[in-house]
């Protein structure tokens, strides 16, 4: 019993440990264009400003914009000073409904995905990117496997843990 009774402190000590590893991901906390918001003019840039740093670096993060007839209307890649991310935005072209998405890298190394929109309410006189030059982020945030990292490491101990306990009872059971 007094095993027992040790393997589920160590069990409580691992996964005490282990939680506040899956609360460090960035959060998108404004934009510009504020998601929702009704235009009459396309905006030049798309800026995003999120509640860490994001690690930049060529390739890491990316801003798609895209509008009616799913035509791509970012202008090149996206840039990163700290906790901002911004990237060019041609001049738009039909009224209608934009979509941003992006996919960033935090600074703990994990990505975060998510999109917002935006209503052009009068056409401009823009061309959309040709299809070589459209950018490839996201249009939706994807949770990955759903699941953080500590469940999986939790639930390892936990087995770990039940497999020592019956081999003790089993042990001592052998041995009388």
């Amino acid at each position: 019993m007094r095993t027992t009774g040790l393997l589920v402190v160590v069990l409580l000590a691992l996964l005490g440990s282990t939680a506040p590893a899956g609360a460090v991901h960035n959060s998108l906390i404004g934009s510009n264009p504020a998601n929702g918001a009704q235009l009459s003019v396309g905006p030049t840039e798309i800026e995003l400003r999120f509640d860490q740093p994001v690690q930049s670096g060529a390739g890491l993060n990316t801003v798609s914009v895209v509008g009616p007839g799913d035509d791509h209307w970012e202008a090149g890649p996206a840039s990163v000073a700290s906790n901002e991310v911004t990237a060019p935005v041609r001049p738009l072209g039909p009224a209608g409904l934009y979509k941003i998405g992006y996919r960033i890298l935090s600074a703990d190394g994990h990505p975060v995905l998510g999109d917002l929109t935006f209503t052009l309410t009068t056409a401009g006189t823009g061309t959309p990117a040709p299809p070589s030059q459209a950018q490839t982020a996201p249009a939706a945030p994807d949770s990955g496997s759903g699941l953080p990292v500590w469940v999986w490491i939790g639930a390892a101990v936990l087995l770990a843990a039940a497999g020592v306990t019956l081999a003790v009872r089993m042990g001592g059971k052998a041995a009388k």
